[in-house]
Formats: C-alpha cells, structure tokens, sequence
C-alpha cells in the first residue's frame, strides 16, 4: 500500500471517529429533551383508602407521560381551609399542573379566581366550568342518585324508611346526589330523612336510635364514599344493628366495600371507573401545562351494583382493573 493510500486510510477512520464522537455527544443530531411536568394531586381524604383504582390509573399515566406526579391527601379530613393552604404551597414550590377534589367545589373556585394560580388545574367529581379550571371530569351526580333511588324503589318498600347519610350536603356533588335521589323516592311514596355527619359518632347513634328502645327499621343510603364506608363498618361490627337496617345502598367502591358486599352487609351501590379517572386526570394535566388540551368536561359512566352483578363478573375491569 502506498504512502497515498496510508494517509487516505487514516483520514477516513480519523474523520469517521470525528463525526461518531460528535453525534454521540449531540453536537450534530439534537435530540429534542422531553419536559418533565410536575403535577399536584390533591384529595379531600386523609388518606388513600378511597383511591386505590384511581391512583392505578395515576400511576399507568405518569409512566406513559414521563410526568412528576405528587400525591397529597389532608391532615384532617374534608378540611376545605387545609387544602386551601395546600393549593397555595404547591403554587408557591413551582407545580406545572394541579389536579384537585375540591372539598367545597364553590368555595374552591372562588378561592382558585381569587390567588390565579397561574398553572392548569382539573377537578375531580366536580362539573364547573370557569377560567380557574382547564377540565372537570366528574360523573353527573344528580343522574347517579336518581339511578340509585330507582334500584331502590324496585328492590324495597315504601313501607320501611330511607336514612340518607353524608359527610356534608354542602361537600362537592352531595346537594344533587340528595335531589337526584329525592325526586325518585319522594314520588314512590317513601319516607325520607337526612342525617349529615356531626361528629364521629353521628352515624352509630343514628342507628342506635331505632335499637334502644326498638324503635323499628330503616333502609341506609350513603350519598358518599365516606358516610358508605363508615355505616358499612357500623354494620359489619354489630348482629344486632343488621337487624334494625334492612339493607345498605350507596356511592362508591372500595376493595372493601366490594369485600363488604360479598359478605352481605352492602345491598348495592353505585360506581364509576376510577381507573380512567385517574388516567385521565394526569393526561390532561400534562396536556394542560403543555398548552395542548381540548376538553374542558369529562363525564364518566356510572354503574349500579349488587351482589349478583359482582358475582357475575360483568363488570371486572371496571372494579378490578389492575388484576
């Protein structure tokens, strides 16, 4: 090989090592850098009991995303001042998105007007639409109590009363539970009354009021996931309470409340896929920061359920999606 040939060789494998040192360190190929959005999640739960599903789908979303996704619950439940100071924080440390169940949904979109938080926020089980929110996803409330209040009339009897039991009719989505199951009760003729949680005794001793002296009987309603999960307990602890509450209906699902159900203690109640609500709530959120979202509602499905509808499977990956 010639001197000539020598030198073109080790040009070619001097400019070969050049342009792979140079692709390999993005001075020639830039690859576009995917930015990372934090997104807040804050609940009105204490804990995350009741967002077993929901933070499933979370989590499948921030994968898929590659979002930061921080979820906050409350140091003391239903707080609506603590959330407040919650929302104000996660502003103040540079949040690009917030996701929200707001405790209180007026009040929060009052509060959300009045500090601009200056980042997309979506709200969960709430439907307003305003400049403070970039997309609700919620179930129409009052369409799930009229649901409800109609498996009602179809299984019982007017004959023995409604209790409807709640953490607060002023909490988002309750008032049009209440009148969605109102307008279908009151017209089947039966007897309602409303009992809004007090103190962490209210619900017991509502019901121990038709024990001692026996008083008589009554149908449970909880208008929300809390007052189900609390009378559902109630129940599951006392032989005798069963006695005096004919049957237990409700909104909501839990692994315990479906568990709950199995043993006979839940009648039926009404549920949603809280996966997807997840799922979707995170995807919006970094569509939001993005500056790439289109909807501003999302309404999910609900579904009633019953003993016989969970044995069935008919409805598995809405309850059970993960497994």
């Amino acid at each position: 090989m010639s001197n000539k040939e020598k030198i073109g060789w080790c040009a070619g494998v001097i400019l070969l090592v050049i342009l792979y040192l140079l692709s390999s360190t993005d001075l020639i190929i830039k690859e576009k850098k995917k930015e990372i959005f934090r997104v807040s999640v804050i609940v009105d739960q204490v804990n995350d009991n009741y967002y077993g599903n929901f933070r499933e789908g979370m989590n499948m979303a921030e994968k898929k995303y590659q979002a930061d996704v921080n979820f906050i619950t409350l140091y003391a439940e239903n707080d609506e001042k603590q959330q407040d100071e919650l929302i104000v924080r996660e502003v103040k440390d540079g949040t690009n998105a917030i996701i929200l169940a707001p405790v209180r949904e007026d009040h929060t979109v009052m509060q959300l007007d009045e500090i601009s938080p200056g980042c997309p926020v979506i709200f969960l089980g709430a439907s307003t639409i305003s400049s403070s929110v970039a997309c609700s996803i919620s179930v129409d409330r009052y369409e799930m109590g009229r649901s409800l209040g109609e498996k009602i009339v179809e299984n019982e009897t007017p004959e023995i009363p409604v209790c409807l039991f709640t953490e607060g009719l002023s909490h988002t989505g309750n008032t049009d539970t209440y009148d969605g199951l109102r307008s279908v009760l009151d017209q089947a003729g039966f007897s309602v009354s409303l009992i809004e949680k007090r103190n962490e005794d209210t619900y017991r001793k509502t019901i121990e009021g038709t024990v001692y002296p026996e008083n008589g009987k009554f149908m449970a309603v909880g208008m929300d996931v809390g007052a189900l999960s609390d009378l559902a307990d109630i129940l599951e602890g006392s032989g005798v309470y069963r006695e005096h509450v004919t049957a237990l209906y409700g909104i909501g699902s839990t692994t315990k409340l479906l568990n709950q159900m199995d043993k006979g203690i839940v009648t039926g109640l009404m549920a949603w896929n809280r996966f997807d609500e997840g799922y979707l709530s995170v995807e919006k959120a970094v569509q939001a920061a993005g500056g790439e979202w289109n909807e501003k509602q999302i309404t999910l499905t609900p579904e009633y359920i019953d003993d016989g509808i969970l044995k069935s499977g008919t409805y598995e990956k809405l309850l059970y999606p993960m497994e």
